[in-house]
């Protein structure tokens, strides 16, 4: 299992991570990779990266359902937007791999999706062997 540390510059961010994982994966002949957040306010997605208007659509998208300073957890920490667009986009995916690819259509990113930055965030990355 590794890890690897992402440092986000702003309150909403997506970066991201796909050349990161590959690293990763080099040596897997066949099998899978989990990439997974421990974190409660960001998440990790697969989705198009090419146009990054399409990250900053999502993250509007999820602005427009769940806008901030509106729930109870709020007077807590005042981030409970961010705990909700976390759970609903989940803090993990799993690719397959096969000799030492990603199997990721021609359009996808592996993306680390920051709803309560700037921070550190730690990405795991544990590879599985069939």
């Amino acid at each position: 299992m590794n890890a690897i540390k992402i440092v986000t510059k702003k309150k909403y961010e997506v970066i991201d991570i796909t050349k990161e994982v590959e690293k990763h994966v080099k040596e897997v002949k066949e099998g899978t990779v989990l990439v997974f957040t421990p974190h409660a306010t960001a998440g990790i997605i697969i989705n198009e990266n090419y146009d990054p208007n399409i990250g900053l659509d999502i993250m509007e998208a999820l602005d427009n359902m769940m806008p901030e300073g509106k729930w109870r957890h709020d007077k807590v920490d005042n981030n409970a937007a961010a705990h909700i667009k976390s759970a609903i986009i989940g803090p993990s995916e799993t690719i397959p791999v096969k000799d030492g690819k990603l199997l990721l259509g021609t359009w996808q990113s592996i993306c680390l999706y920051e709803f309560d930055g700037p921070r550190e965030r730690k990405i795991i990355i544990k590879t599985t062997k069939d």
